[in-house]
């Protein structure tokens, strides 16, 4: 297929990073104006989710606190009878903003070229809270084995990450081991837990690959779905938030939703386009 010619393309030095190293980053790329809007759509989705605490079906795995409302999981926070929300997925249909920003050539068009594909699809997306103070950190894992059981294309559903707020050590910002990706997809970690094999095992890690990508607010972080990646707590008085995207080739149904999502790159437009659209999902599963 032909690719789409425009300012976001993909260059031969990130082409290589993320060949041999499994990632690449791209500073500031959205301006204020357009971070503003996304912080605030970030900020309905939570409190539209913070209003479902009796909705769907609520669960847990390994001691930890899940709801399912509709095709929406909300994971909480670690602490016993937390309420704080860690992750919303998935995000993008519950507010404008963010249906918006899937579309986005500044995501899209470099993924468009690594998958050299004319078009994408949406896989999933989450909205990921690491609130200040009590911010929980995530262990060493691939997300390539969360989505083995029912995905055939896993190679090709690369990701991209926006941070929403300044990112560093003092926040728990986003950890990789360096050309992990070329390994495939590692073992997990033995245990009784339901998540366990999950994680990946530190035996099959290289401590000396590790690198903490510190970042400015509105960077992004492009990164293959074998990198092995986590995150220190926050227990700082910052928040830091971000949005994960997946994408894959066109005419896939999106993960959860179970319906294609086309992404149609616009490289004329902003995320933060005027008015806004709520909606909660339909809470009869579960």
């Amino acid at each position: 297929m032909g690719r789409r010619v425009g300012e976001h393309r993909l260059q031969a030095v990130e082409r290589r990073a993320f060949e041999r190293e499994g990632f690449f980053v791209r500073e500031r790329v959205f301006e204020p104006e357009a971070l503003d809007a996304l912080r605030a759509a970030a900020q309905r989705v939570e409190a539209l989710a913070e209003g479902w605490h009796h909705a769907g079906r609520a669960y847990q795995h390994d001691g930890l606190a899940f709801r399912d409302v509709g095709p929406v999981t909300l994971q909480y926070e670690h602490q016993p009878g937390s309420r704080a929300l860690r992750v919303v997925e998935p995000v993008h249909h519950l507010d404008a903003q963010l249906e918006a920003l899937v579309d986005d050539a500044r995501l899209v068009e470099p993924l468009c070229d690594w998958l050299g594909e004319s078009e994408l699809a949406l896989f999933t997306d989450k909205l990921n809270l690491k609130p200040a103070g009590n911010g929980s950190g995530f262990r060493w894992h691939q997300d390539a084995p969360y989505w083995s059981g029912g995905c055939d294309h896993l190679e090709r559903l690369p990701n991209v990450m926006l941070a929403l707020d300044d990112a560093d050590l003092g926040n728990g910002c986003f950890r990789v081991m360096v050309g992990s990706h070329v390994q495939g997809m590692l073992p997990g970690c033995r245990g009784p837990g339901v998540l366990e094999p999950l994680f990946t095992d530190p035996a099959c890690l290289d401590p000396g690959c590790e690198v903490a990508l510190a970042v400015p607010a509105g960077s992004l972080i492009f990164f293959d779905p074998f990198l092995v990646h986590g995150s220190g707590p926050n227990r700082s008085p910052r928040a830091r938030r971000a949005l994960v995207l997946t994408y894959q080739p066109p005419g896939y149904d999106t993960f959860k939703l179970g319906r294609p999502r086309p992404v149609r790159p616009d490289a004329g437009r902003s995320p933060a386009r005027k008015g806004r659209r709520v909606r909660a999902p339909s809470e009869s599963s579960g």
